[in-house]
């Protein structure tokens, strides 16, 4: 399948209680990340996501989903182009990959995600 969802993000203000939350309500495995106020959510089989404090404060809660593409630059210029607001312009995260974050035409958030390949 082209361009799977690959990763799924909650953003809230209230990461604790959300972490409570999960756990309680799902069998996942939820590890901190030290030094970045993120919290990986392990699923077990299928796909995992993550966890953090909203970087907009007046936000709302909500879900993102990532989409694996080929070439972060090129996907994020085409969304761009068919008309999505760019949130986070292409941002590298060392040893990972890189992502941006948009807004669709109609409002919705979703991320573009592409792994940094093996030396």
């Amino acid at each position: 399948m082209a361009n799977p969802f690959v990763h799924v993000e909650l953003h809230t203000q209230d990461p604790e209680r959300a972490k409570k939350f999960c756990t309680e309500l799902f069998d996942w495995k939820l590890d901190d990340v030290p030094d970045m106020n993120y919290t990986i959510i392990n699923v077990g089989e299928g796909t995992g996501g993550g966890m953090m404090k909203s970087p907009m404060p007046d936000a709302l809660p909500q879900w993102v989903p990532y989409v694996l593409v080929d070439d972060i630059a090129v996907s994020t210029e085409k969304a761009k182009s068919l008309g999505a607001a760019v949130l986070a312009d292409v941002t590298e995260i060392p040893g990972m990959g890189s992502y941006s974050m948009l807004l669709d035409p109609t409002g919705a958030a979703f991320a573009l995600w592409q792994p940094k390949m093996p030396a």
